[in-house]
């Protein structure tokens, strides 16, 4: 297996697209941040000084899937026809759980702007309670499906 970003020489190269097929391309990818209970708490309640909690890490999360190719250096700039971004708080596990949902139609794969709409809205969460609680981890970070393109249907944890 050779890795699509490195030519011949090793050096580092964006993917060359231009002959592959338009395709309706979808990407699902998630985070999750724990938290204390008390904060999240106070998340789901609506009292943080800052404002909407949730509301604003889900612009944030929609913002970045956006801005991908300016953040991560060999990713194609995207013409996204839908990000969605999903935050539950889970309060039996005391986290937020983030999902990223990005669509298009397109000759290269959304996952990289649903992996990255999944983190920053998380590391928006973050930014917005650090006041409150320092201890606050981010994790879990993955793709759970792709659709699209030559490589097929991936799901997580199953043979597609």
């Amino acid at each position: 297996m050779q890795l699509t970003h490195i030519d011949a020489a090793g050096d580092a190269q964006m993917v060359d697209v231009t002959a592959k097929q338009v395709t309706h391309r979808i990407a699902v990818a998630e985070s999750y941040i724990e938290m204390k209970p008390e904060t999240l708490q106070l998340i789901v309640e609506g009292g943080h000084k800052k404002g909407d909690v949730l509301a604003v890490a889900r612009i944030a999360g929609i913002q970045a899937a956006k801005r991908c190719s300016d953040l991560i250096p060999l990713c194609h700039p995207l013409m996204l026809t839908s990000v969605k971004v999903h935050l539950q708080p889970q309060l039996e596990f005391n986290r937020v759980l983030v999902t990223a949902t990005c669509k298009l139609g397109g000759q290269t794969g959304v996952e990289m702007e649903a992996l990255t709409a999944a983190s920053v809205a998380a590391l928006t969460i973050y930014d917005m309670c650090k006041a409150v609680d320092k201890d606050m981890v981010i994790g879990g970070v993955r793709v759970l499906e792709k659709s699209g393109g030559k490589s097929g249907h991936y799901i997580a944890d199953q043979q597609a």
